[in-house]
C-alpha cells in the first residue's frame, strides 16, 4: 500500500495543505486509519478472548473484557472514572461492566494478559512477518512517534505511556499504536466539549452525518429515550432535522470537530517529520492490510474510519 494521500481525506475534506510545510493533516488522519485496525485487534481476536475467559470475564460479547482490558492502565478504578475518560458510552452501561471487573483480578492481571493477547494474535495474523524488519522499522517509527507525546490534560495516553515499552518489535508496535490512538481519542473529547456535543450527542451528531447507522451506535448502552431526548436537544440548536439527518449547520460542526481532533492529534507526528511519516505510512499498510484481511474487525464501526 503507497503512504500517498489524496487531496482530501474522508468525508470530512481535510485538504492535505492545512498545516503547510510540516506533517499535513490529511496524513495525520491518515496515520489514525493505519493504526487504529492495529489497535483494535485487542478487542476482537480469539486470543483476547481466551485471555480473558482465563480471568474470569464473560465472552458472549466482546464489552466483558473490552471495557477492563481499555480501563487496566487507569489501575481499581471506579464507573465513574471510566466513563468520564470513555466518554460516548452509557455510564450504566460503564457500571455494569467494571463494577465487578476488578473483584476477578487485578488491573496488573490484565494487563499481563492484553499483552500476551496481542502477542498470541499478532503472530496468528502476521505470520513469518511478525519478525520482519519491516515491522521493526514501522515498531521503533511508531514509537518515536508515541514517546514524542504530550500526555498533559489526556488522561488513557497517560496512562498507557506510562506502562513499560514491552521488548519484542511487534509488542512495541501494538503499544505505540495504542498510545497514539489514545492520545488522538483524548484530544477528540476535547474537541466535542468545545462543540458542546454531550457524550450521547456526539453519538446523535456522528449517525446523522453517516458516520455509522444509529443500531451501531445503540452499541453504546443509550436507551431509547436518552437518544431522543439528545436528538431534540440537536434539533433545538438546528444541527439535525426531525428525521436525525444532519443539517447543513450540523454537518460543519461535525467537519470542525474531526478538524480540531487532527490538530490536536498532529504534535506526535509532527515531531517525527514528513519523511519518516511517510515512511512510517508505507510500511503499515501490508500489516493493515493483514489485520482487515483477518475478517476479526467489524465492517462497521462508530469510530467512522473511511468516512470522516
Amino acid at each position: 500500500m503507497s503512504g500517498n494521500v489524496s487531496e482530501t481525506s474522508g468525508a470530512g475534506g481535510v485538504s492535505v495543505a492545512e498545516e503547510g510545510a510540516g506533517v499535513e493533516l490529511g496524513r495525520v488522519r491518515q496515520l489514525w486509519h493505519l493504526l487504529e485496525p492495529l489497535h483494535a485487534v485487542l478487542y476482537y481476536a480469539p486470543e483476547a478472548f481466551e485471555e480473558a475467559a482465563a480471568l474470569g470475564y464473560g465472552t458472549e460479547e466482546r464489552w466483558p473484557s473490552y471495557f477492563p482490558y481499555r480501563a487496566a492502565p487507569l489501575g481499581a478504578v471506579g464507573g465513574g472514572r471510566v466513563a468520564s475518560a470513555f466518554y460516548s458510552f452509557s455510564p450504566r452501561m460503564v457500571d455494569e461492566h467494571i463494577k465487578s471487573a476488578w473483584e476477578k483480578v487485578s488491573p496488573d492481571q490484565v494487563l499481563a494478559a492484553r499483552e500476551r493477547a496481542v502477542d498470541r494474535a499478532y503472530r496468528a495474523i502476521f505470520g513469518d512477518r511478525v519478525t520482519s524488519p519491516e515491522l521493526a522499522e514501522a515498531a521503533a517509527l511508531a514509537r518515536r512517534a508515541a514517546e514524542a507525546v504530550n500526555t498533559a490534560g489526556r488522561q488513557l495516553a497517560a496512562a498507557n505511556a506510562d506502562l513499560v515499552w514491552p521488548e519484542a518489535p511487534h509488542l512495541q508496535l501494538w503499544h505505540a499504536a495504542t498510545i497514539l490512538r489514545e492520545h488522538r481519542g483524548d484530544g477528540h473529547l476535547a474537541a466535542l466539549l468545545v462543540a458542546g456535543l454531550d457524550p450521547v450527542e456526539s453519538l446523535v451528531s456522528f449517525a446523522a452525518i453517516g458516520a455509522a447507522s444509529v443500531e451501531r451506535f445503540e452499541s453504546r448502552g443509550w436507551s431509547p429515550e436518552e437518544w431522543g431526548a439528545g436528538r431534540d436537544r440537536l434539533i433545538a440548536r438546528g444541527l439535525v432535522d426531525e428525521d436525525g439527518v444532519a443539517t447543513d449547520a450540523g454537518r460543519e460542526l461535525r467537519r470542525q470537530v474531526e478538524l480540531h481532533t487532527d490538530r490536536l492529534a498532529s504534535a506526535p507526528w509532527q515531531s517525527l517529520g514528513p519523511d519518516a511519516v511517510a515512511r512510517l505510512a508505507d510500511l503499515l499498510g501490508e500489516f493493515w492490510v493483514a489485520v482487515l484481511g483477518s475478517g476479526l474487525l467489524p465492517s462497521e464501526t462508530t469510530l467512522g474510519i473511511g468516512k470522516v
